[in-house]
């Protein structure tokens, strides 16, 4: 445990100093404020030109929230994904880590941490300009604020156990290793109810939805943080929050043991075809 601690620890050590040493602190600041800005105009423009509603509505809060929180997700599956690229691709040292007598999951969760850290200041940047410009009613206190904090946590373990499975993917692509975070988070934008309910899905791709953990943690955090009145997808209005709940642990230890299990086979098979130093050359 203490090797796995002090792995963790200095994985997200370093990654932090990789994610924002590529500028100084003033231009890295004003990127983060005006990138998460930027994706929230594009939601609002989706609303307002398209559904033709008002900001006032309490739709609007739930759909916000969804494109919010989103953010995690795109943060966490590309930050750890990528950590194996970035290493073999950039810096040439992937052979190294394999060498090194660390568990190799427990670095590439620490990588993660410092993507989950910029991804904190995104959602909080992306919040604070919701309550300042639209008013939304959050609530971050009572019982809400420990169903968001229970929620939270089941989440970032499901994203981490999702992220883990596609570093193990990279292992074994020969080629656009790059894009694959970026890509899964894109598709399951539209399958996990981040801005549209799970109805408006064909019906043969519903089944994908339900499915997805985030589909679980996404509608508990709106839950958790607009409270019982707000207006809601009918994907989970007959549900309650403990039922929530306990469908988002089971789905959390489920991308877990999958995620990992997942990692270790496609190492194993990276091994026996010599490929974890194998380079795409671009």
């Amino acid at each position: 445990m203490r090797t796995i601690w002090r792995t963790l620890r200095t994985a997200a050590w370093l990654g932090w100093q990789i994610e924002s040493n590529w500028a100084d602190p003033f231009l890295f600041m004003v990127y983060s404020v005006a990138k998460p800005i930027a994706s929230v105009l594009i939601l609002i423009l989706m609303y307002k030109v398209v559904a033709r509603a008002d900001f006032s509505h309490p739709l609007f809060a739930y759909l916000y929230l969804g494109n919010a929180f989103y953010i995690y997700v795109g943060a966490v599956l590309t930050g750890i994904s990528q950590v194996l690229i970035i290493d073999r691709e950039e810096y040439g040292i992937l052979k190294y880590f394999y060498i090194a007598p660390i568990p190799p999951e427990a670095y590439l969760v620490g990588r993660g941490v410092a993507r989950m850290a910029t991804g904190t200041i995104a959602v909080a940047i992306t919040l604070l300009f919701g309550i300042l410009v639209f008013r939304l009613p959050l609530q971050f206190s009572g019982a809400g604020g420990m169903l968001f904090l229970i929620a939270m946590v089941l989440g970032m373990l499901a994203m981490i156990g999702l992220g883990v499975g596609l570093a193990g993917a990279t292992l074994l692509t020969a080629r656009h290793v790059w894009v694959i975070g970026e890509a899964v988070a894109g598709a399951l934008y539209l399958f996990c109810g981040a801005v549209f309910p799970l109805e408006v899905l064909p019906a043969f791709l519903r089944p994908l939805g339900y499915a997805l953990p985030l589909t679980y943690w996404l509608e508990t955090i709106r839950r958790a943080l607009l409270g019982p009145s707000a207006v809601r997808f009918p994907t989970f209005a007959g549900w309650s929050n403990d039922q929530l709940l306990v469908v988002l642990s089971g789905m959390t230890a489920l991308s877990l043991i999958l995620g990992f299990g997942f990692y270790r086979l496609a190492e194993r098979k990276a091994r026996q075809h010599g490929a974890i130093d194998r380079e795409t050359g671009y």
